[in-house]
C-alpha cells in the first residue's frame, strides 16, 4: 500500500472522520497518521482486582463482568450506571452521554478489561465513560504494554475520535503499510550512529514493547528528522557555494581606505575586524556570499556593514541597506550620512514616506550609478527601483520579511544574472541550536564584544507599590541632567486598552514630573509618522527630559544621554522585546539603568523573564532562556517557523541529538558530495522526496 494514499484507505477510517483528521490536525495521507506520534504512553501491564482499588489510585484496568443496568434522573437528563463486578468485589460504570447506544450494546455476563480514571462516592469505587473492551477481542490484538496517548482536540472527543479509536486506526495503518515503510540511512550508518531500523522504530513509537526498545525508536526518529533538516540546509549551502556566481570585490581602495584612516569615529573592537576579515574573504572568492551577522545591542554591526558597503563602492558597485521600520531605516540613513557627509559618497533614503518628486530623483540616480549607496524600508523591492550595479543587499533584523520580499532583492542586479552579496545582520541573538536549525545554510558571524568604554546597565525590578521611589530616582537623574524612557506595552497598535494605558500613564507622570520644569515628548503608533519624527527630534535634542511611548522606540532612537528605561507593565513584554528595549540606554559614558516595573500577580514565566533580565545581559544567554519558554516557532516569527513544523523533535531539548545529527551530515557529504555511492541512495531518494514537499526555503532567496 502505498503511504502516499489518502486515509480512507485505512480500515475505519470513514470519508467523515477523513475530512476530521484533516481539518483538525492535517493529517491528510497515510503517511501523516504513521507520523503523527503519541505524546505519551500509559503502562498497561498491571491488572487490578476491585479489592485492591483505594482513593490514591488514579487510572486503573480492571477485568470483570456488567451484572446490573439502570438509568438514574438527575436535575438535567438522566445519567448511565452499570454495576461491574469480579471475584473480589464490584465498582460502578457511569455514562452522562451516547446512554441509548452504550445500554444496547453492553453485554450482560461477559468478562470485559475496562479502563479509566477512579473516582470515589460514598466509598464506592466509580469510573465515568470507561475504556472498554471484551475480553475475546483483547487477546486478539497487538498488544503492548505501554500503551500509546494520541493528541485531540475537542471536536474529535465530541465525535467520538477516542484514543482507543486512533490506537485501532494507527494498528490497522501498521498491519496495512508495514512492508512499505522505506529506509532511509544504508546499514553501515545505521550501525554508526547506533540507528534502530526505520520499521522497528515507527512500530515501537506507536506500540512499544518496553521502554528501552521507545528511547531507542524515539532517538532514531529524532535524529533523522533534524539530520534531514541540516542535509537540505547543507546542500543548499554548498550549491550556493559551487553554482552561485558572485562579483569579486578586489580592490581594497580609496573610499574604502580614506573612510578607515580619517572618518571611522573610533576604533575597531577585535570582534568587528574578525567579522570584517571573514566578510572580506567571501567577496573575494567568487562566489555569492550569504552571511548572517549576530551582534547584540550597541555592538558596532552598523559600521560592519557601512564599512562592506564602502568596499563594494570601490569595487565599482552600489550597495543598498533595507531595514524593517520607516524609524530604523531613517535612523540607518542619519548616522550613515553624518560619517560620510566629508565624503563623495552619494547616500539616499527610499520609504513609503518619500515624495514622488524625490523618489522620481532616486530611481533615476540609481539607475545611472550616481547614488551609491541606498537605505530605505520595503519601498526598496519594488518593481520600479532599479540598479545600475547593485553589489550587495544588507538586511536588517531579517526575520521580521517575507521569504518573496528577500527574494526580490536578487532580481535587483542585472548583470549577467550574478545576484549581489547578501548580508543578513541582526540584534536579536538567535541560540546556537536555532541558528544551526533555521539558517544552516548561511555562514554565521557573531560580533561578541561591546566597544569599549561602555558600561552594563543595572537592571532592577519593582513593584507597582515602588512607583513613588522610582519616581524620585528619575528625578535625580534628570537633575543631573540625564533623560529617561518610560514605555509602555502595545500588544496590538489597534487595541484600545493599550492605548489608555498609555495616556494614563502619560497624564500621571505628566502631573508628577509638572511644566515648565519638566518637558515630556510622547511617541505611540496611532500619530502621524510627522508628528512622531517632530516628537523623537525634541527628545533626541534634548528638548524634552522624559520619553513617554509604546515599543515604537524598541529600534530606532540612539540618545547617548537618556540613562534610565522604565518599563511599565514589564511582564506583558517578551524576553527579547525587554532586552531590545533595555539597549535604547547605556549608549552613553554615564551609568544607566533599566527599571522593570510591575503589578504582584506574575505568573512563573514572567518571573523567569525578570529574573533573567536583572541577572544578566549577555544576549545569547537570554536567547537561550527565551527559546526555553516559547519554542523556536515564536522565535523566529510566523515568517520561519515553518522550518521547524518538527514531529517528533525539539531543538531545546534534543539538542545534543541536533549535533549530532548535523556532524553526521557534513561527514556524509564531505565523503560523498553528490551522494552517488550506492550506499547512500536511499538518502538520496528521501532528501528528494523532502525537496520536493518540505519547503526548507532559501533564507535569502
Amino acid at each position: 500500500m502505498n503511504l502516499n494514499q489518502p486515509i480512507t484507505y485505512v480500515k475505519g477510517v470513514s470519508v467523515a472522520r477523513a475530512e476530521l483528521l484533516s481539518s483538525e490536525l492535517g493529517i491528510r495521507t497515510c503517511n501523516d497518521l504513521l507520523h503523527f506520534f503519541p505524546y505519551r504512553y500509559i503502562d498497561k501491564t498491571q491488572f487490578y482486582t476491585i479489592n485492591q482499588l483505594h482513593k490514591n489510585t488514579a487510572e486503573v484496568q480492571v477485568v470483570g463482568k456488567i451484572t446490573g443496568i439502570k438509568t438514574v434522573k438527575q436535575k438535567r437528563g438522566s445519567r448511565l450506571v452499570a454495576t461491574f463486578a469480579d471475584a473480589t468485589g464490584h465498582m460502578e460504570l457511569v455514562w452522562f452521554k451516547g446512554a441509548k447506544w452504550i445500554k444496547d450494546n453492553l453485554k450482560m455476563n461477559v468478562p470485559y478489561v475496562v479502563y479509566g480514571k477512579l473516582n470515589w462516592y460514598n466509598n464506592t469505587a466509580s469510573m465515568a465513560h470507561p475504556e472498554m473492551e471484551l475480553v475475546s477481542e483483547y487477546k486478539k490484538k497487538l498488544q503492548t504494554a505501554m500503551q500509546p496517548m494520541y493528541s485531540s482536540t475537542e471536536k474529535l472527543t465530541n465525535k467520538g475520535m477516542s484514543n482507543k479509536l486512533m490506537r485501532t486506526m494507527m494498528q490497522n495503518l501498521l498491519q496495512q503499510t508495514f512492508e512499505g515503510i522505506e529506509e532511509s540511512f544504508s546499514p553501515d550508518f545505521r550501525s554508526t550512529y547506533k540507528l534502530l531500523d526505520k520499521k522497528e522504530s515507527i512500530l515501537n513509537i506507536h506500540f512499544p514493547k518496553d521502554q528501552e526498545l521507545l528511547a531507542k525508536a524515539q532517538y532514531r526518529l529524532k535524529f533523522e528528522e533534524l539530520f534531514f533538516i541540516q542535509l537540505q540546509l547543507l546542500v543548499k549551502k554548498m550549491i550556493n557555494k559551487s553554482k552561485i556566481k558572485g562579483f569579486v570585490f578586489e580592490n581594497v581602495g580609496a573610499y574604502f581606505t580614506d573612510f578607515y584612516n580619517n572618518h571611522l569615529p573610533f576604533d575597531l573592537t577585535n570582534a568587528q575586524k574578525r567579522v570584517l576579515k571573514e566578510i572580506r574573504k567571501d567577496l573575494g572568492n567568487g562566489a555569492q556570499m550569504n552571511r548572517l551577522l549576530q551582534g547584540d545591542v550597541g555592538s558596532g554591526k552598523t559600521i560592519v556593514g557601512l564599512l562592506v558597503m564602502l568596499l563594494a563602492i570601490d569595487n565599482g558597485f552600489q550597495a543598498t541597506l533595507m531595514a524593517p521600520t520607516e524609524i530604523l531605516a531613517t535612523q540607518h540613513y542619519n548616522g550613515i550620512d553624518e560619517l560620510l557627509k566629508d565624503t563623495e559618497i552619494r547616500v539616499e533614503l527610499l520609504t513609503g514616506s518619500t515624495k514622488t518628486k524625490k523618489r522620481r530623483e532616486i530611481h533615476e540616480g540609481l539607475e545611472n550609478g550616481s547614488i551609491h549607496i541606498l537605505i530605505g524600508t520595503h519601498a526598496i523591492i519594488e518593481d520600479k527601483v532599479q540598479f545600475k550595479r547593485l553589489g550587495i543587499a544588507i538586511i536588517d533584523e531579517q526575520h521580521r520579511f517575507g521569504v518573496a520580499q528577500r527574494s526580490k532583492l536578487w532580481n535587483k542586479s542585472s548583470e549577467n544574472g550574478i545576484p549581489p552579496h547578501v548580508l543578513v545582520m541582526t540584534a536579536t541573538p538567535i541560540p546556537r541550536t536555532l541558528a544551526m536549525s533555521v539558517y544552516g545554510d548561511l555562514d554565521i558571524s557573531v560580533i561578541d564584544e561591546l566597544p569599549p568604554g561602555r558600561k552594563a546597565v543595572k537592571t532592577v525590578h519593582r513593584y507597582d507599590s515602588h512607583r513613588l521611589g522610582v519616581f524620585k530616582f528619575l528625578k535625580d537623574e534628570i537633575e543631573k541632567g540625564r533623560q529617561v524612557y518610560v514605555v509602555y506595552p502595545l500588544i496590538q497598535e489597534s487595541q484600545a486598552m493599550d492605548y489608555k494605558d498609555l495616556m494614563d500613564g502619560y497624564e500621571s507622570i505628566s502631573r508628577e514630573f509638572p511644566s515648565p520644569k519638566y518637558q515630556i515628548s510622547i511617541v505611540h503608533g496611532q500619530m502621524k509618522p510627522a508628528d512622531k519624527d517632530y516628537e523623537m527630534d525634541r527628545f533626541v535634542r534634548g528638548e524634552t527630559q522624559i520619553m513617554v511611548a509604546t515599543t515604537v522606540i524598541e529600534v530606532g532612537v540612539n540618545v547617548p544621554n537618556a540613562s534610565v528605561m522604565v518599563i511599565e507593565s514589564s511582564e506583558r513584554f517578551g524576553l527579547s522585546q525587554l532586552h531590545q528595549l533595555r539597549g535604547r540606554v547605556g549608549r552613553g559614558a554615564d551609568q544607566s539603568y533599566c527599571i522593570l516595573l510591575t503589578s504582584f500577580e506574575l505568573s512563573s514565566d514572567a518571573k523567569t523573564r525578570l529574573k533573567t533580565m536583572v541577572e544578566t545581559s549577555d544576549g545569547f544567554k537570554i536567547a537561550e532562556v527565551d527559546l526555553k519558554l516559547r519554542g523556536p516557532g515564536n522565535i523566529m516569527g510566523t515568517q520561519q517557523s515553518g522550518v521547524l513544523n518538527l514531529k517528533i523533535a525539539d531543538v531545546v531539548k534534543d539538542s545534543p541529538i541536533l549535533f549530532q545529527a548535523r556532524q553526521a551530515a557534513i561527514k556524509l557529504l564531505n565523503d560523498d558530495p553528490s551522494l552517488s555511492s550506492k550506499e547512500n541512495s536511499v538518502v538520496l531518494k528521501r532528501l528528494t522526496q523532502l525537496q520536493r514537499t518540505s519547503g526548507i526555503w532559501s533564507k535569502i532567496s
